[in-house]
């Protein structure tokens, strides 16, 4: 296939010479470059304003960060190892600036973000407060389409290079064959949904309000520890959180912590005639998390939780199940750049390594489930790293849902050849073991398009299978009056308990 891409030449940047070279690297595949400047009115808007580089340059300063990045300038002779356009016609022209002009007979894709060509799309909608939907068309047909996500919605200079280390995993999947969909409805409703103006004068009144949010934060960092979570648990004596679809009347009670460190993804296991929880345990001091476990009582928690896994790396989310007479648990380390499980010898503790199911991969929050004969491995993953040295993976954390399946538990894992499955803020990333439910299978997973674990929804899935992947969210809810806070994490349950998480606040100083 020769394929090309169509950029501006007047602002050429970092993730088109990243997207160039992993695209010339897919099989099959012969990229040339069309780096002329652009042209036209289109181009022109499509084309990120010269403000926006003093806004990213703020922000920088302000939040110590470095400029360098995806979004970075480069000079034309970065793209020197790729070809210009050649007489030969193309088999794909990929437009990134909104110029190239309609044609019968080359196949044309056109990315936009809510209905916007280029750049300035992209950042118009981050700036509205929204999670940009782009999609990657040809001929009005959508090919590929995704919600993007972020972990940094108040920085616009990490969001906007988050949107565009996703648009290289869109664009790479679509070429081949794989591009992830969204439904009709809501992509409808993000084009209908205008970006607000990039002008001097929208940008200044960014920065202004850029400024004010960077000295609440500090002041907030010096009277509160943060994040910090909280684990809420109650006894089940009726219908869970699945079929409730709202939060019980009786509210819910927290998981005490002294202050000082947070317990957050709850996942508990019946064992002995009662319950285990196993949490993640931050301690602020360290800043690197380890897992805990305390047991259950007819009443409640008898104690603190204990220690009972720790590596040289942050873990969380220790997802534990039971199979064959023993418990296994696959906790999040993504900070090592692995997918690993864990098998007990001295339950709840004496946790060691059995297996690494997968590597080189940046992986959240994974999540088994068998069905249809097989194993179903859930993570949301990372844009993945471009050359040898690079980090596992840049971009979001939370809006690539990926596959694997296996016909055991212990692997070896394959993984779905239409990774990633889906692309979505809103959706992607799991919240908690998958249920059945009246013949269906419920998936608990994050929304976070107004900021990382803000809302908990409930997805049905409606197809998981080697030929593909499809959900419907039924339900979202958010933390409220029975459950106080900003955001809404977690849900598991054991036979006698059901466990949620969520924000809280932590005072740095204390009164003894």
């Amino acid at each position: 296939m020769r394929l090309r891409l169509r950029l501006d030449g007047r602002k050429p940047r970092r993730w088109h010479v990243r997207l160039a070279e992993r695209a010339a690297a897919l099989p099959g595949i012969v990229i040339e470059i069309d780096r002329r400047p652009g042209q036209g009115p289109e181009s022109d808007d499509a084309a990120l304003p010269a403000k926006a580089a003093l806004l990213f340059r703020l922000e920088a300063l302000l939040n110590r960060r470095p400029l360098d990045g995806l979004w970075s300038p480069v000079s034309l002779a970065a793209f020197a190892a790729f070809p210009p356009p050649s007489t030969t016609r193309p088999d794909i022209v990929i437009d990134l600036c909104g110029d190239v002009p309609v044609s019968t007979d080359v196949r044309i894709w056109r990315l936009a973000f809510d209905g916007h060509a280029g750049e300035a799309g992209l950042l118009g909608s981050l700036l509205a407060g929204r999670a940009p939907l782009a999609t990657l068309a040809e001929d009005g047909r959508v090919i590929a389409a995704g919600r993007y996500g972020t972990e940094a919605g108040g920085v616009a200079l990490t969001s906007f290079e988050d949107g565009l280390a996703r648009t290289t995993t869109l664009i790479l999947s679509a070429l081949a064959g794989t591009g992830p969909r969204l439904d009709a409805v809501e992509i409808e409703r993000a084009v209908a949904a205008l970006p607000t103006g990039l002008g001097a004068a929208a940008l200044g009144k960014r920065a202004g309000k850029l400024l004010a949010r960077s000295i609440v934060r500090r002041l907030y960092h010096l009277c509160y520890r943060a994040p910090h979570w909280r684990v809420g648990w109650r006894r089940l004596d009726g219908p869970d959180l699945v079929d409730l679809r709202t939060h019980p009347e009786s509210g819910w009670r927290d998981l005490p912590d002294d202050g000082h460190r947070f317990y957050a993804d709850p996942f508990p296991i019946d064992h002995a005639g009662g319950t285990m929880l196993f949490v993640e345990e931050y301690p602020h001091a360290t800043g690197k998390a380890i897992l805990s476990a305390v047991a259950f009582g007819p009443d409640g928690p008898l104690g603190t939780p204990v220690p009972v896994l720790e590596e040289p790396y942050h873990l969380s989310y220790p997802f534990v199940f039971e199979r064959d007479g023993t418990f296994w648990m696959i906790p999040e380390s993504c900070a090592n750049g692995t997918i690993d499980l864990y098998r007990s010898t001295a339950f709840p503790g004496g946790w060691i390594k059995e297996a690494t199911l997968v590597s080189e991969v940046t992986a959240s929050d994974t999540t088994l489930v068998e069905h249809g004969g097989r194993w179903w491995m859930f993570a949301t993953v990372r844009d993945a790293a471009a050359t040898v040295g690079e980090d596992q993976g840049i971009g979001s954390f939370s809006d690539a849902l990926h596959l694997w399946s296996a016909a055991d538990f212990r692997g070896p894992w394959v993984a779905h050849p239409a990774n990633p499955v889906l692309v979505d803020i809103a959706s992607a990333r799991p919240a908690g073991h998958i249920v059945s439910r009246g013949g269906a299978l419920i998936r608990p997973v994050q929304d976070c398009r107004k900021g990382y674990g803000e809302a908990l929804a409930l997805a049905r899935i409606d197809r998981l299978d080697m030929g593909g992947y499809a959900q419907t969210v039924e339900t979202t809810l958010r933390a409220g009056p029975r459950w106080k806070g900003s955001r809404l994490h977690t849900l598991n349950r054991s036979a006698a308990f059901e466990f949620i998480d969520g924000s809280a606040r932590a005072p740095r100083f204390r009164r003894s």
